[in-house]
């Protein structure tokens, strides 16, 4: 149950990134300088790399095929999103709110 949960909460601050992009491009800056940053840190990391390459190439791509990414119900969108390069665009209150509802709903409290 608490994998569930933890790609419930996944997919939902995917949403809130996904309906924020439009009116926020600079999202996609702070996503690549978080990807720069990641890739420098995580050199000796060959699957992360990998990651990081492929969100670089799918920030390359138009504002609605980068939002549709971030919210694809497949095995392949919850991989992506499990290394998300969008960490830092929301604020800690919105990611804390989203984790205590999902949590609350997938547990009935």
């Amino acid at each position: 149950m608490q994998h569930a949960v933890h790609d419930l909460v996944s997919v939902e601050l995917a949403k809130r990134v996904a309906d924020g992009l439009p009116m926020h491009p600079e999202w996609l800056d702070l996503a690549r300088e978080n990807l720069r940053r990641w890739l420098h840190r995580n050199a000796d990391s060959p699957g992360l790399i990998r990651c990081y390459r492929e969100w670089f190439a799918i920030l390359d791509r138009s504002l609605d095929e980068i939002r549709a990414v971030l919210t694809e119900g497949t095995d392949e969108g919850q991989r992506l999103r499990q290394n998300s390069p969008f960490v830092g665009v929301l604020s800690p209150s919105e990611v804390w709110e989203i984790k205590h509802r999902v949590r609350n709903e997938a547990t009935g409290t």
